[in-house]
């Protein structure tokens, strides 16, 4: 049964309390969950806590320097001699809620209790098994830090706090999860982010009812942004602490999910999910030029297969001169079939290299490419033309920063391609104009997720053409409301 919220106070019983706690613990029931009868100063005293989240060398040394206690330092004021000179840790409090103590064990500290005393100590000496904040592979550089975000949210704090020593930096804590309990940081920079954005998240994720968050950030996406049944991700997920510190400089918020080595970036628009941070690692002219490369592979990934299946079905529309753009041999299967075709199975071959381990990487590239591919064109399945375009667009697609945006776009080019076979030119150009009327009826927080383009702010669309200097870019995004926009 879950755990109810009501309270349920501490009593000078002991053996009520050791109890208790050892019901709702489950500690004859679970290996994991340890009851340690100890007595100190010749006064009984219980620890409870689970093993593999416990430090062992800090909890030996308290536990060594109350083993020297005497009787007669514990006569008056025993709890507040032990919190403030007894017991020589950081982190610790105390608390007269026995549900509280079963949540905050379960999380990882250590509950101290006491004989006689109606209040348990609670000291936070714990660790988790976490790996090295190693670079994220979806997010690498040439140049630049080459630390991420791992599955610990107070290691993922820290390395945010490192690049942001801001008096006005804040990590509000919340607990979401009926059952799971799971630690939440919402981030942002007081004096720079729109308040009112903050309070309208804050009170989104508290409203969140559901026993767990079991995937994570992914999960409170869900919960706090809505439209399900539209791909387009409406938060920017990054692993890097320095993408993260710049979107906070802007006035962003960003939610940290315990488990989860990604960070949520709220709001966002289309157009946050076409920047890198390799465009800001080289010079600006340098920079302006990789973002409009990776914007044309962007929007080859998204309308070049089917502008180019258009004009294959419709040869008429090709000027002269770019005849060959056609296609002389249309094969055995109609066209839309092979693009349907080599479209699922380039997502099959995606799905196998996720679950085909390295070492056997280079046999899945070479079956995908030479007995499949190769395979396909000679006895007539597929075209040379048809797997050509497909293999720009799926280097488009690659190409694309964002892991979901991609995804998205891979979903609406199959859309257009089934709209562009059905109807011609005129599936064409309802379809794109269908994509452009979505979008821009999209919001992201109450901010138009086409921004600057619709509505219109010459200045801000600017920006997200060029990669506008440093010194130059020392202004906040409007639509972000901050507080200080011109510093």
């Amino acid at each position: 049964m879950a755990e109810k919220n009501e309270k349920k106070l501490v009593t000078k019983n002991f053996q009520e309390n050791i109890t208790y706690l050892n019901e709702r613990l489950g500690v004859k029931k679970s290996f994991d969950v340890i009851q340690l009868d100890v007595e100190y100063a010749k006064r009984d005293m219980a620890l409870f806590m689970v093993d593999g989240f416990v430090k062992d060398d800090i909890l030996h040394y308290l536990m060594k320097y109350l083993s020297e206690l005497t009787p007669e330092q514990l006569e008056e004021n025993t709890l507040e001699k032990l919190l403030k000179t007894y017991i020589p840790y950081v982190e610790i409090e105390k608390t007269n809620d026995l549900n509280v103590v079963v949540q905050t064990v379960l999380a990882g500290p250590t509950a101290l209790v006491i004989d006689g005393i109606d209040e348990i100590i609670l000291i936070d000496a714990r660790t988790y098994p976490v790996r090295g904040p190693q670079e994220p592979d979806m997010e690498r550089v040439v140049r630049g830090s080459r630390d991420g975000y791992v599955e610990t949210i107070v290691f993922n704090t820290a390395l945010t706090r490192r690049r942001i020593r801001d008096r006005s930096l804040r990590m509000e804590y919340l607990q979401v999860g009926r059952r799971s309990k799971t630690d939440v940081v919402v981030c942002y920079l007081e004096d720079i982010a729109d308040l009112s954005h903050v309070a309208d998240l804050k009170k989104s994720l508290e409203a969140i009812d559901t026993d767990g968050l079991p995937m994570g950030e992914k999960t409170v996406e869900e919960f706090i942004s809505g439209q399900h049944y539209n791909p387009y991700p409406t938060v920017r997920y990054t692993e890097r602490p320095d993408t993260a510190a710049a979107h906070l400089y802007e006035g962003h918020v960003i939610v940290f999910v315990d488990g989860s080595p990604s960070a949520l970036i709220t709001p966002t628009t289309f157009w946050h999910h076409l920047q890198h941070a390799e465009e800001y690692r080289n010079k600006p002219i340098v920079g302006a030029y990789l973002r409009f490369v990776r914007f044309i592979a962007v929007w080859a990934s998204l309308f070049l297969l089917p502008l180019w299946f258009l004009l294959a079905q419709n040869p008429e529309l090709l000027p002269q001169g770019l005849e060959f753009i056609g296609i002389e041999d249309h094969g055995h299967i109609p066209l839309i079939i092979q693009f349907l075709l080599i479209e699922l199975g380039i997502d099959v071959l995606r799905m196998a290299a996720i679950h085909t381990p390295s070492s056997l990487a280079t046999a899945l590239g070479l079956v995908a490419a030479l007995m499949v591919g190769q395979v396909a064109v000679e006895v007539g399945l597929l075209t040379n033309e048809v797997i050509l375009y497909l293999a720009i667009a799926a280097i488009g697609t690659f190409a694309t920063p964002s892991y979901e945006l991609g995804l998205a776009n891979r979903i609406y080019r199959i859309v257009l391609l089934l709209f562009t076979a059905w109807l011609g030119v005129i599936g064409f150009v309802v379809g794109i104009t269908g994509w452009i009327i979505m979008l821009a009826r999209m919001k992201s927080f109450n901010v138009p997720y086409l921004y600057p383009f619709i509505p219109f702010n010459f200045r801000g669309m600017r920006d997200v053409l060029f990669r506008a200097p440093m010194p130059l870019k020392n202004r906040r995004p409007t639509f972000l409301h901050p507080q200080d926009p011109d510093r």
